[in-house]
């Protein structure tokens, strides 16, 4: 944050105290001195990892950057988002039998995202995926670091996954927009991130089971193969909750509406529908039935990315939400 005096163009009859107020100018006092010093604001800027799962419209909306995780594709090594599809995954996948591994995004890349804004003096917040999950937070930090950034950079790890970080990333970017600092930003997602409901139906056990990201999958598997199990994230790890059998659209139906009472309670901005390729007409039948409920201003219906589709495999459907 540059030291400046009121912007030129900032109405000379408004106090400082009301241009801090306005988010033009911070007013601090000099810890040696006393005196009160005015800096004029820069936005912070948002950035998160590509398993956030938001879209570009909505990345453009927020002015929201995206740092991508690698996928392996045997010796191939793909960026989340950039040369390569879910559904190319898929066919990968199901063509080797295995299911692709991912990584953390590399440090060099990291590194370019973040230093133009530090450069400029502005404050960044990075989100990553659950530190459970991967260290992609950890490439975060390290590339604060090698930076010598550190005290503009906040790192915050989501303890969630898709659009459970998306909920947090976009209330930051709202945040950011109306001036807060970082520090303010930070503790106000700090707060939101336990009321994160995040939760996915999968079609196939198969996935998930083969990479290991869910524990209590195990006594699923083998005969079970078949059933539809919720996969609840609580505590930045997934974990099996209960399970459907029938058919996908009849189940992610009766998924969505068992939330009932919690959707009812929940916090009004938005809600997520977020699959990894279902049919037209189930996503269709959900979003209807959220309608309904006439409590969310903004109802948005994303496609999971690579990293989110290579664990959870095709037709996996999640209702997502912040609680009050």
């Amino acid at each position: 944050m540059d030291l400046a005096v009121l912007p030129v163009d900032f109405p000379a009859a408004v106090s400082a105290e009301a241009a801090e107020e306005a988010g033009k100018i911070r007013i601090k006092k000099d810890k040696m001195t006393g005196v009160k010093i005015m800096t004029e604001t820069k936005t912070v800027k948002i950035i998160a990892d590509s398993t956030c799962d938001l879209s570009k419209e909505l990345l453009t909306r927020y002015d929201i950057s995206v740092l991508p995780l690698h996928i392996l594709l045997g010796e191939q090594e793909c960026e989340d988002g950039s040369n390569v599809t879910p559904d190319e995954i898929y066919q990968w996948s199901d063509a080797n039998k295995t299911t692709p591994k991912t990584s953390a995004p590399s440090m060099e890349r990291a590194m370019e995202l973040i230093r133009p804004y530090t450069d400029a003096g502005r404050e960044v917040i990075c989100f990553s995926i659950s530190g459970e999950m991967s260290t992609s937070g950890n490439v975060m930090r390290l590339a604060a670091e090698e930076l010598g950034q550190e005290g503009l950079v906040t790192v915050i790890d989501s303890a969630n996954l898709s659009t459970g970080i998306g909920l947090l990333v976009i209330e930051a970017a709202i945040l950011a927009k109306e001036g807060k600092c970082a520090e303010e930003i930070a503790s106000k997602i700090e707060l939101l991130k336990p009321k994160v409901r995040a939760s996915f139906v999968v079609d196939t056990l198969t996935y998930l089971y083969r990479g290991g990201r869910c524990s209590g999958l195990a006594a699923m598997a083998g005969g079970a193969l078949k059933l539809h199990p919720k996969i609840v994230v609580e505590d930045g790890v997934m974990r099996p909750t209960k399970k459907f059998r029938g058919k996908m659209d009849k189940v992610l139906l009766s998924y969505a509406k068992e939330m009932e009472t919690d959707l009812k309670h929940a916090r009004p901005g938005r809600v997520f529908i977020t699959h990894s390729g279902c049919e037209e007409a189930t996503i269709d039948a959900v979003r209807a039935y959220l309608e309904s409920l006439s409590v969310f201003d903004e109802i948005i219906v994303t496609r999971a990315g690579g990293v989110i589709s290579s664990h959870c495999g095709p037709g996996t459907l999640g209702v997502l939400f912040l609680e009050k």
